[in-house]
Order: structure tokens, then sequence, then C-alpha cells
């Protein structure tokens, strides 16, 4: 970007100035801390200059919005033309109650939906399972059925509302119940659209909803892929997350390095199913995480965009421009939320969500200021939800394109953290792939170590968290929250006892018959799965079913 002389030149001037006015700044006014380094540990010089950038190709490296490699944007206008998806996740109680709150948060201006299931839900068991007393509908929405997807999408028109369902080891099943909605709605699932989540490898690095093991769980992964591709063609099949990865502990390169991975391995996976990669990969997206440190989050989304270009275009022969996208959901980070001083959680999403703008994020949901307690009360998500819409009509964020980019430090920091990547992107392919390098433990072991350093870091302030470990209250403030009540589960298991009584057993167990030896064939299993929700089959019986052939997961102990 420099010639040779000019950076010379600039170098000169860099040495005098350190020398001299910098030098001679420090005497008086010490700076304060020996070294500086982003939330994740990685060191950050005191300045940047064009002679950090000297090997930068700007048409290589940068280019245009809209074309290869994406570093700038995927879109040629991104939000001059049109918004992020305002999508707060949501959900808790009984289907009813979600419901309620999805038709609040439509009328205040969100522009998406996103599901919240609870717990027993994410572990593919009924709310009549023993495991689940004491769980019902505390940490989202209770669906054992389809007469639960059904009055949580009542009044909800399907084919004008995108979805977002964060569901994963059972996700083959929810997805059947929310076609199977549609189609009573009148809506073909070829219009349908949404994502769901069915990152399964980021549940054995990170989450641990796991049901299947590893080989059983990918099957089923790449069925949806199969079935998406040529039934519900504007439907995100993955969401390939990261946001886990990072809340248990991960750096900003390990989210990076091991959500990219991870899609790799999907991929991979799909192909050797015998799909065409520009069936499928259109419809791949991405989830990550935006974190307290403003500039290493946006430069991990650039990075990001231009890898994923990369690895489609270069490493997988993808011919479909659309195949080269990275299109990414963002979160803002619930581990940075502390229940110390709750309304200091409000700036923290501020700031987060503002990153993943100018990262160039497609959709965002932005946290409340209440989730360390519970989930979010009324007054809290409408907050989060205005914090979005202040950023896109009162900031002036959204008035030019990457407004970020040529920025020496975003610039020298995008590239940083892309080498550092592809450093355990190798690793991890030397090891035979993403699955094999689980079953080794070596991610597992890399997130362990470095939520170590961090928490170490934070006893020791030399990372401060206002209001935890420095700044603290004499008083702490009381915030008025939300609660679920046992009156949740005893009307949750009264209709799911009711399901029970009036659907057809005879075809229930005919289904559930069906499906097993469909999995025991090696068949896709996708339309035996929305035979059995449409006979009212459970998620409990269908996952029960699958669990005869493919047996549970038991995750190996490591020290």
């Amino acid at each position: 970007m420099f010639s040779e002389k000019e950076l010379e030149k600039i170098k000169k001037r860099k040495e005098k100035w350190e020398n001299g006015t910098y030098s001679e700044s420090i005497k008086k006014l010490p700076e304060r801390m020996e070294k500086f380094t982003t939330i994740s540990g990685k060191k950050i010089e005191k300045l940047y200059t064009p002679l950090d950038l000297k090997d930068l190709d700007y048409l290589k490296d940068l280019g245009f919005p809209g074309e290869y490699p994406f570093t700038r944007g995927i879109h040629p206008t991104m939000y001059r033309s049109r918004l992020w998806t305002m999508r707060q996740f949501s959900g808790f109680g009984t289907a009813e109650d979600t419901n309620k709150r999805y038709k609040y948060l439509l009328s205040q201006g969100q522009t998406g939906l996103s599901v919240a299931f609870h717990l027993p839900t994410l572990m593919g068991i009924d709310s009549d399972h023993p495991l689940a007393q004491g769980e019902i509908g505390k940490c989202g929405v209770a669906v054992d059925s389809l007469a639960d997807m059904e009055i949580l999408f009542d009044g909800i028109p399907l084919d004008k509302i995108t979805t977002s369902m964060t569901i994963n080891a059972p996700a083959a099943v929810l997805w059947a119940m929310y076609i199977a909605v549609a189609e009573k709605q009148g809506v073909s699932p070829k219009i349908i659209s949404g994502t769901i989540q069915n990152d399964i490898l980021k549940e054995y690095l990170a989450q641990k909803t796991f049901i299947f093991p590893p080989g059983p769980s990918m099957k089923l992964t790449i069925d949806t892929f199969e079935y998406g591709a040529k039934e519900v063609p504007r439907w995100n099949t993955i969401s390939i997350s990261g946001y886990h990865i990072r809340e248990a502990g991960a750096t900003a390169v390990q989210e990076l390095a091991f959500t990219i991975r991870d899609g790799i391995e999907y991929v991979e996976w799909a192909i050797k199913r015998g799909l065409n990669i520009d069936d499928f990969a259109p419809r791949l997206s991405f989830f990550f995480n935006a974190h307290n440190d403003f500039f290493e989050e946006i430069a991990k989304f650039r990075a990001a965009r231009k890898m994923w270009a990369k690895i489609m275009k270069e490493r997988f022969n993808a011919k479909n421009p659309r195949s080269w996208w990275l299109r990414f959901h963002t979160q803002t980070s619930g581990v940075s939320l502390m229940a110390q001083q709750p309304y200091n959680n409000i700036i923290r999403v501020t700031i987060q969500a503002l990153a993943a703008i100018l990262g160039g994020t497609q959709s965002l949901h932005t946290n409340s200021l209440d989730e360390t307690y519970a989930l979010p009360s009324e007054e809290a998500v409408t907050i989060a939800l205005r914090t979005q819409q202040i950023l896109a009509y009162e900031s002036g964020v959204a008035n030019t394109i990457d407004p970020l980019g040529g920025s020496y430090f975003i610039e020298k920091l995008t590239l940083e953290m892309e080498k550092e990547a592809w450093n355990y992107i190798k690793k991890i392919d030397d090891m035979g792939g993403m699955v094999k390098a689980i079953e080794a433990g070596f991610p597992q072991k890399e997130i362990q170590d470095s939520a170590y350093w961090y928490q170490k870091a934070v006893e020791t302030k030399e990372k401060i968290i206002v209001g935890v470990n420095e700044f603290k209250a004499e008083k702490e403030e009381e915030i008025p929250i939300l609660y679920i009540d046992e009156s949740v589960a005893k009307k949750q298991l009264e209709r799911l006892k009711e399901v029970k009584k009036m659907r057809n057993k005879a075809l229930v167990r005919q289904c559930l018959s069906d499906l097993k030896k469909a999995a025991q064939d090696d068949e896709n299993l996708m339309p035996y799965i929305l035979k059995a929700v449409k006979a009212y089959a459970t998620l409990g019986e269908i996952i029960d079913s699958l669990k005869e052939i493919y047996g549970e997961y038991q995750e190996p102990i490591s020290y």
C-alpha cells in the first residue's frame, strides 16, 4: 500500500517519535501498565502505522464489499440498504407464555424470532421424565410435542417471519415440528425461512448438551442438509456456533479457529454423503460471540469472513459465490454479564453490540441486564431491543460500509488473528479432523487452559471487571426478575398427558418402528421424523427410539 521509500521515511520518523516525543512523555506520565493485552491475552502495541501493514495487499486481503474475499462485508451496500435482523432470543414457561412474549417483541419492532428451549428439550427428554423435574419452563420454553409448537406460533404467520431455533442434538425433531406447523398454517416448506442451530460438534467442545456419539450425531446433521436442500430450500440447516465455545472460556482466536474448523468438518461429511457443495453451502450460517474487547471482536468477524471465503473457494472448489459467504448471527456475551451492579450490563451489551455491527453481522441478539439472575423480564428485554434500535437509527454507524476498514490497528489485528487461527486449523487437520480432535480432547483442553488463564487474570486484577474486582458497591441494588413458578410445570404435564391420551397410539408405534428401521438401514431420517411428529409422537419418544440404535455418548474424563 506504501512504496518502500515512503515506508523507510515513516520508519525513521517513528523511531524519532519513540526516542523523543514518546520517551519524554512517559518520563513525566508513565503508562498505566507494563503490558497491554486484549481480553484474550494478546499483546497490544503502543501504536500501529503503515509499517505494520507493509505486506498487506488491498485487493487480495481487503477488496470491496460484496466481492471476494468479503473481508469488508458480504453485501455490496451492507446496512445502507438493509439493517441487520433484530432477533431477541426468547423462551420461558409454557408455549402460551412465550407466544405472548413473541407477539409483544414483534409489536415493539423486533424483526425476527429466536426460540430458547428449556433444558429438558435441549437434552431430548419430555417434561414427564424424572430428570425434567424442577426444570420445566425454567430456562426456556417447554416443547414436548407438535401440540406445543402449534401454540408457540399461534397467530404468527410463518411465511412472513424468520425463526431461529437454538437446538442441537434434537434439532431434526424440532425442525420437523416447525415444518408441520407451517403446513398446518397452509404455508409450504418451500417458502419458510429461518435457522436451526444444529451444531453438534460444539456441544462436545463446550455446551455439553449432546445425546448420541459423534458419528450418529453428524449423520443426523447431514440428513438435515440433504433434506433441506431438496424440500426446505430457504432454511439455514445449521448455525455453526462459536458462541458457546467462547462462553466456555476460549480466546477470540480459539473461537474463530474452532468454529471455522467445525464448518470444514460439516462440509467434508456432506461431500462424503454425495451432496454437491453448491447445493447446500449457501444455506450454511454461523453464530459468534461479541465479547468486551471492542477491537478484537471486530477483527475476529472480519477475519472469519475472509477465511471462510478462501476455504470454500480454494479448499472445496465451490463455484457459486454465495457458497463463499460467511453469514453470521451475533449474540452479546452472556458470561461477561455480572450480578454485581447489574445496570452496568446495559453498557457492556451496548459496546458488544456495536462491535458486532461494525464487524458486519447479519443478525443480532442483545442480552438483557438481568440475565445473571433469571430469564429476562419484559422491561429488561425491551431495553435490550431498544439498544439495537438506538444503534441502528441514532448512532450513524450504519451509514457507511466497514467504517473501520483501513485502520492500521484493525487490519493488523485481523491479519494476526487469521494467521493464528490457520495454525489451529492445520493442527486439527493433522489430527484427522475435528471429530478425531474432539475424541483426543485437544480443543477441550485448549479451552480449559484459556478459561483458567482468564480467571487468574481476574483474581490478580490483571483484568478489571467493574463492580466485581474493582469499583465495588457497598450495597448491591436489587432488581425485579422474572419468576417461573411451579404452576407452569403442572400445566405442561397436563397438556402432555392429554396429547398422549388423544392421539392415535397405533400410528405412533408404527411411526417410531419405521424410524428405528430407517436408522438401522442408514436412510435419511427426516421424512420419518416428520411423520412421527405429525402423529404427535413426543420429542422424548423419538429420541429414545434413536438411542436404541445409536446409543448414548459418555464424555471421557480428562484431568
